[in-house]
């Protein structure tokens, strides 16, 4: 089968990889421009594009999708079928009546739940105990086509997004496979979405990541998972914006002003937080230091029970 595959990010990569290993034909690879990216903000390839180069495939990086001259080269690549997987951009209709089978998209929740940019990180933020894949047919409404197959992964409390995006960029790829071959057969029958049930994934932005010990730990903890990696969870301590990557929630009720330090409890920094709750800071970063667990932070901070740090946003 002759598949033009869309996909930006490591997600999307692990889906191209199972289409080569399962051999299919992958006659084209659209991914976004390189963007920059590191210290030295120099231009990065996706995930997706160095992969397919290894392959020897031409990559094409249109800023627009819908420009014009896109077309020309779809009707060329003559596919079977079109692909996505977090590719980043809005597929044009006429792109869509070019595959032959069903357009396919793979989309990292359980659909009609949690439609758009962020997914993954939309769940763990809302504090969901389950996640998992969809893969669906494409139409020009975003993320609300018929459902072709869906697959259920739990989110354990202390995972954190870019863990459960590795989880679910297997699961999807898996489901990909298995999707194309319903398809081929006609073993698979599209279902409808119940739009009642949509809920949406907005983008995740830098202004969402800062934190305040008024609200819960549970919350909290929520947030530092659903930013890690990006763009990380922080609160401002003397003037430094500190970065939160692990935590969990402490056991029973506390009664301390939030923002308090109430001490050391193994490796881990606990800190008073709303509702007479408290939070464990597992792992911690100052500007231009690694990262470090809680302890070590307090050390080198000078901190002592009874200290109160800054709320934060």
């Amino acid at each position: 089968m002759r598949v033009l595959f869309l996909g930006t990010p490591r997600f999307a990569a692990v889906s191209l990889q199972a289409l080569f290993d399962s051999g299919h034909d992958v006659c084209g690879v659209f991914t976004q421009p390189d963007r920059p990216s590191g210290r030295g903000n120099q231009l990065q390839p996706s995930p997706v594009k160095t992969l397919a180069e290894t392959r020897g495939l031409t990559v094409f990086q249109p800023e627009k999708m819908r420009a014009d001259e896109n077309r020309a080269i779809v009707e060329k690549l003559n596919p079977d079928i079109i692909v996505t997987a977090a590719y980043g951009q809005i597929i044009p209709a006429w792109m869509l009546r070019l595959s032959r089978l069903y357009p396919l998209n793979i989309h990292a929740s359980l659909l009609p739940r949690w439609r758009g940019a962020a997914p993954i990180a939309r769940a763990i933020l809302n504090g969901d105990a389950v996640s998992g894949v969809t893969t669906m047919v494409m139409e020009e409404s975003l993320d609300s086509g018929d459902v072709l197959l869906r697959e259920e992964v739990p989110i354990p409390i202390e995972t954190t997004e870019g863990e459960l995006a590795e989880t679910l960029a297997e699961v999807g790829a898996r489901l990909l496979l298995q999707t194309l071959q319903g398809l081929q057969s006609g073993a698979l029958t599209p279902t409808p979405q119940d739009e009642s049930l949509a809920t949406w994934a907005l983008k995740i932005t830098k202004d969402e990541s800062g934190i305040s010990w008024e609200r819960p730990a549970f919350e909290i903890h929520n947030r530092i998972r659903a930013f890690n990696p990006n763009p990380g969870a922080f609160f401002d301590f003397m003037g430094e914006k500190i970065k939160l990557w692990r935590s969990l929630p402490a056991e029973g009720e506390w009664n301390a002003s939030p923002g308090t330090l109430l001490g050391v409890d193994g490796n881990a920094l606990r800190i008073a937080c709303g509702g007479g709750s408290a939070i464990d800071i597992i792992e911690i970063q100052r500007p231009g230091k690694k990262r470090t667990i809680g302890r070590e932070f307090a050390s080198g901070a000078r901190l002592k029970k009874g200290n109160v740090l800054n709320f934060g946003l």
